[in-house]
């Protein structure tokens, strides 16, 4: 069974960054498609960026395009991502997931997210 573990979060000032993490364990990390969703409170989960196998493509939500940053360490077993600029409406518990295969319709495994707090 494959596990996924999310840390980095935190309590940052508007305009600054932090660096999220996710380590897997318990399945062979190079073969998942990557993504980080996100659920700010009274709404529903989000999509937030996804990186593919072999970090070939990545593929971000419009609302963090060009502030974050995904990538991956096949070699460490662990997705990133990299949050500058970081607003306020970014607050949100940040998941990271993994598909199964390239093919899977739906994201297979979930980590049990990491709040991220931007202040004002």
């Amino acid at each position: 069974q494959v596990r996924l573990v999310e840390s980095g979060g935190g309590l940052v000032q508007a305009g600054g960054s932090l660096r999220l993490s996710c380590a897997a364990s318990g399945g062979t990390f190079s073969r998942y498609p990557m993504a980080w969703f996100r659920q700010a409170p009274g709404k529903e989960r989000e999509f937030a960026a996804s990186i593919t196998r072999g970090a070939i493509y990545t593929n971000y939500a419009d609302s963090v395009k060009g502030r974050f940053t995904i990538s991956r360490d096949d070699a460490k077993n662990t997705a990133y991502l990299q949050m500058n600029s970081l607003k306020p409406e970014d607050t949100a518990v940040y998941y990271c997931a993994a598909k199964q295969s390239s093919t899977s319709a739906t994201y297979d495994y979930w980590g049990q997210g990491t709040q991220v707090t931007v202040s004002s």
